[in-house]
């Protein structure tokens, strides 16, 4: 599945592939720092080469076509992986682990830069590589951000979204209790209330991220340690636990996917659901049998006392401590983020942008509607646990939150577990 192409697989390659896409082997050294290969080249001026993901939605090559037009010394070469978020991971381990110089600017998942920046393969952005990000929504920033220090440009974003049926339900829920308090109507309609992605696997992590962090908990803290183990993260959790015990959450729901999902909302079948945005314009225009084509609205999800933590989705780039062209490569890199660029990622790609002033541009609001929405939601967006060993973390979270929807852990039991098997994540 091609993580690159339209809002779909931004978010749900880039979420179902995650368990599988950051478990490259291997070590490239401490964190990058002052010295080392990340203090050479800077200066250096020449070709490069960038390297993301199948460009399906044709962004990539418009962008290199333009900027080799104005930089006929400085070309850009464009080398495009698989449509595999873990066959990307896994091409960019191996030339890190090679220190080939001829990945000079590399697109990551928003996961993906914690663990490159851990082992020195990640250019520090400071200094005489120094990147503008004062422009960037905060949340965008902080995916780039490890150890205090910025190691990649934020490049798209993404967020959860509430879709809801606005013909039974006029006025969205800000709370999520607000939300249980509504399934009456769900009951009386003959249609289950409730559902995001609950099978065992990253959508899991995703919506029990989403339920820890909306009620103040962490999976890990700041500095990457367990943190998980906590009374706001249990009643977090707990929400959701409590759902599928009285109904709220239908039991099929523990199968649930993205897509999954999805066909059971435009079916007809769910008052509320918690998916991305793609689902706005297949439920909405492109897919004919949808029930619900003008009968749904959107909101930010639903928190304890007001919009919830989305988890973050979106892509960063980052440029290789083997560069010998460092200089072209933030010039590039500056480029593939500048205003006009991130607007053609929307209009083009339908990538969510990272520049807050975009989301309340008439010329992209008349489009995609959603995107003043979709803003809220980056705002309170929390990014999945930052950490190096992102693989043992979020198989320590999606096996104990199973779990617990289950019934066969209490959520005192899970919530222990789940920071035990973070605690021993390596």
């Amino acid at each position: 599945m091609n993580t690159r192409k339209y809002l779909l697989p931004a978010a749900v390659a880039g979420v179902l592939a995650l368990s599988l896409s950051a478990c490259g082997g291997g070590g490239g050294g401490s964190t990058a720092s002052s010295g080392g290969d990340a203090a050479a080249n800077l200066d250096g001026r020449g070709p490069i080469t960038y390297v993301q993901g199948k460009d399906n939605s044709n962004v990539v090559r418009p962008l290199v076509d333009k900027w080799n037009a104005a930089h006929p010394d400085q070309k850009v070469t464009f080398k495009e992986q698989s449509d595999a978020a873990d066959q990307q991971h896994d091409d960019l381990v191996q030339h890190f682990q090679g220190k080939d110089a001829n990945y000079d600017v590399v697109d990551v998942d928003v996961i993906w830069t914690a663990e490159f920046a851990a082992k020195g393969w990640l250019q520090p952005l400071k200094d005489k590589t120094a990147f503008d990000t004062s422009a960037m929504l905060p949340a965008t920033v902080k995916t780039a951000t490890y150890g205090g220090t910025l190691y990649a440009a934020p490049q798209t974003s993404d967020g959860g979204l509430l879709y809801y049926r606005k013909d039974l339900v006029p006025t969205p829920p800000k709370t999520w209790d607000e939300m249980m308090s509504m399934c009456s109507i769900a009951k009386q309609n003959n249609m289950g209330c409730y559902a995001g992605q609950f099978q065992k696997y990253e959508g899991l992590t995703v919506n029990a991220s989403e339920a820890i962090n909306s009620w103040g908990g962490k999976i890990v803290d700041d500095s990457g340690k367990a943190a998980v183990n906590s009374a706001e993260a249990k009643a977090g959790l707990g929400k959701l636990v409590e759902a599928f015990k009285n109904g709220n959450i239908p039991q099929e729901a523990i199968t649930y996917k993205e897509e999954d999902s999805r066909t059971a909302f435009q079916d007809g079948k769910l008052l509320f659901l918690r998916n991305w945005p793609y689902v706005y314009n297949i439920a909405g225009k492109t897919d004919g049998s949808s029930k619900v084509a003008d009968k749904f609205g959107i909101a930010p999800l639903p928190g304890k006392s007001g919009p919830g933590a989305s988890s973050l989705g979106g892509h960063n780039l980052a440029m290789s401590v083997y560069s010998k062209n460092k200089a072209t490569a933030l010039d590039f890199m500056k480029f593939m983020t500048s205003e006009e660029t991130e607007k053609f990622y929307a209009t083009q790609g339908s990538l969510a942008p990272v520049l807050g002033s975009l989301y309340t541009d008439p010329s992209l609001t008349s489009k995609l509607a959603y995107l003043p929405v979709l803003k809220t939601s980056i705002e309170n967006a929390v990014p999945r646990p930052v950490t190096p060993f992102y693989p043992a973390v979020t198989k320590a979270v999606e096996d104990n939150a199973y779990a617990a929807l289950k019934g066969e852990k209490t959520v005192d039991q899970a919530v222990a577990d789940m920071q035990s098997a973070i605690e021993a994540a390596k």
